[in-house]
């Protein structure tokens, strides 16, 4: 009875819609254009437009990745701490955007929204394989539902399979090197038995995706066969690779355990990004700086290391003397919109109206190139109303509730800047859009509490 259960808890966690959204979306300047190179070439593979498509990084300890719908893939923190190179990642990419092309997040299984479609759902697999062919199968007869689930399942299995097949041929035609991607499908193995799951016979019926040594094996005829097996990753690619990957336990872990994995004696560039992070976790402010000093030694031109210095100084209190800092990271990036976000909050946080001027100006640029920031909206807003300004303050409002889902306080303040702001002007048309928007997605939510 307890796989039994294991394996309904499976069934519902697959049927439920995506909540991808509701995890927490980490945004950073540095680990956003790694993500972006390393996607570009496997992208222009599927015919798609690697403008168009989004490779998006939650904050979610597990191992996984999965599309929800549309042109984006979500790849779990966990699954870059997991990852030892830039490869694996793109193999996982590559992996992804076969669901992506193939339509499989797509699903009308009775609920709304898409399903998630996951390569890396190994718990949900492996639990499903594990309830046994015999004791689930009588579980589900007595439920009526075997064919149902049978179907089910074996469908996903071919989503998988198929998967597989197009991540191969897009690494290919990029020129990528498959290693990476066994190296990764070995990692999973190895989680399975640290579970306790040990396939038997018959498990491949109960499981969403197949047997992981199965599908090793036949990834490995196919890319072995392929001429670019024995090219080497890209060595730039595998360096900033390390970078992120140091700087994103750095900002995640417990300090103790960034200390562990980085200790002082490490005096590579992955080691100071790390320790530069834990130690400002630590409110360890003179260390913290050491760490981005150690790093700015190397590239004092280097924008994400400038930025680093900038945010522990701003985040320790000290907006002011971020400055200098915050400003080169953002001259030196081209005025990427995360970082130029990092120098308007300084400069708000100056709370020195003769930078207020700067401030907004910055800020208009930074929304101007990444409409989806919510804080780069809110801090918009906050420079508007020091001005003034009260209609853009609301309309800037309202741009970042909507993007935060709060639908009915987003409809309130786009309502507001309409009434403020001059007829026919594109921040009025903008506020009706807004409106028009918010209603339309409380009237769904209404709808499907009324179901």
């Amino acid at each position: 009875m307890r796989r039994l259960r294991d394996l309904l808890i499976v069934l519902v966690a697959l049927l439920a819609p995506v909540q991808a959204l509701a995890q927490s979306l980490l945004r950073d300047a540095e680990t956003e254009a790694l993500l972006r190179d390393m996607s570009r070439p496997i992208i222009a593979q599927t015919g798609l437009d690697p403008k168009n498509v989004d490779v998006v990084l939650l904050n979610d300890p597990s191992v996984n990745a999965f599309v929800a719908g549309g042109q984006a893939v979500y790849i779990n923190s966990g699954l870059i701490n997991a990852a030892d190179t830039a490869n694996e990642v793109q193999g996982v990419i590559a992996h992804e955007m076969g669901h992506v092309v193939g339509g499989h997040a797509v699903l009308n299984l009775g609920a709304r929204g898409a399903t998630n479609i996951s390569l890396l759902s190994l718990l949900l697999g492996a639990a499903a394989a594990a309830a046994g062919g015999g004791e689930a199968a009588m579980g589900v007869m007595m439920a009526g539902q075997q064919a149902a689930m049978g179907k089910f399942l074996a469908y996903n299995r071919s989503q998988e399979a198929s998967a597989d097949a197009a991540g191969a041929q897009y690494l290919s035609g990029a020129g990528i090197t498959g290693k990476g991607s066994i190296e990764f499908f070995k990692k999973l193995q190895n989680m399975e038995f640290r579970h306790g799951y040990r396939p038997r016979e018959g498990d491949e019926f109960f499981s969403t995706h197949p047997m992981t040594a199965d599908r090793i094996a036949t990834l490995s005829d196919v890319y072995q066969a392929d001429p670019a097996w024995n090219t080497p990753s890209d060595a730039k690619m595998e360096e900033r690779f390390r970078r992120v990957k140091a700087k994103l336990f750095g900002y995640l872990a417990e300090p103790r355990d960034t200390f562990r994995v980085y200790p002082a004696t490490d005096n590579s560039i992955p080691a100071h990004y790390a320790r530069a992070y834990a130690f400002h976790k630590d409110s360890q402010l003179d260390r913290a700086l050491a760490e981005a000093d150690a790093l700015l030694m190397t590239a004092p031109q280097d924008p994400y290391f400038l930025e680093l210095k900038g945010q522990i100084l701003l985040e320790a209190g000290k907006p002011a003397q971020a400055l200098d800092s915050l400003r080169s990271a953002t001259e030196f990036s081209g005025n990427q919109p995360l970082i130029a976000t990092l120098l308007g909050h300084a400069l708000i946080a100056t709370e020195d109206r003769a930078n207020f001027q700067e401030a907004q100006q910055v800020l208009r640029t930074a929304v101007a190139r990444d409409r989806e920031n919510p804080f780069a909206w809110y801090q918009l807003g906050v420079i508007y109303a020091a001005n003034g300004d009260m209609a853009r303050a609301r309309l800037a409002s309202a741009e970042q509730q909507v993007l935060s889902g709060r639908m009915r306080e987003a409809l309130a303040s786009a309502q507001a800047a309409e009434a403020a702001l001059p007829q026919g002007s594109p921040d009025w048309l903008r506020a009706q859009d807004i409106a028009m928007q918010a209603r339309a997605e409380l009237e769904r939510e209404r709808d499907r509490k009324r179901r």
